[in-house]
């Protein structure tokens, strides 16, 4: 089974990105049956979803589990919902600002994740990682990211669960920050990635061996 992996390229005020830091520290192969794709997408409107979409079309993973950083959350962010609207509070790496566009003009307000969220919350927390539920991706690249997977899925009618997770800041870029954030270690990410990819593996497994 191959899952599609992404994060992104530092950005702004970010000199290290958990989420490039974490795909790029996962192997490519988790055990015999979960083989990873993994991709850093730069910080830029444009290129972004175009680079994951055409991964998507053309290799046609089994599942995708997007990556990004949210400076400021102290634990692993599932998010819930995609939203069709792209509000820039800070340039993206080319210095692109968007306010008040959508991502896809006339596509829906809003996609939910197909990952299996609860399942995921529930497998984080019994293993002791801080995580939850979030209802907002925001309004940037995580969002549109998120967004634009979600539509070519849903148009071109794929079976591939996707979603997007939130990441908090690593130890050692919250020591750069002029002002206390929240931050959690490389080591515990990468128990929770593999621990969201292998339910993910289960529930992809079930659903395939499942009623036709």
């Amino acid at each position: 089974m191959k899952i599609l992996l992404t994060g992104f390229e530092p950005f702004g005020d970010n000199p290290i990105n958990a989420s490039q830091r974490l795909v790029e520290a996962l192997p490519s192969t988790l055990n015999e049956n979960i083989h990873l794709q993994k991709m850093i997408l730069p910080v830029d409107e444009k290129l972004a979803p175009e680079i994951v979409l055409q991964a998507t079309e053309e290799e046609k993973p089994d599942g995708v589990m997007a990556f990004g950083l949210a400076a400021g959350r102290a634990d692993i962010s599932i998010e819930h919902v995609a939203i069709n609207l792209m509000d820039f509070q800070i340039p993206d790496n080319t210095g692109a600002s968007i306010s008040d566009a959508a991502v896809v003009p006339n596509g829906p307000a809003a996609y939910f994740s197909t990952l299996p969220v609860r399942k995921l919350l529930n497998k984080l927390t019994n293993a002791g990682i801080p995580a939850s539920l979030s209802l907002s991706a925001g309004a940037f690249l995580c969002n549109q990211v998120f967004y634009s997977i979600m539509h070519q899925i849903a148009i071109n009618k794929w079976d591939i669960p996707s979603g997007f997770i939130h990441l908090p800041t690593l130890p050692e870029a919250a020591a750069q920050n002029k002002k206390p954030i929240p931050s959690m270690s490389l080591d515990l990410m990468l128990k929770a990635a593999k621990i969201m990819i292998t339910c993910l593996f289960e529930e992809i497994t079930l659903l395939n061996n499942g009623p036709k």
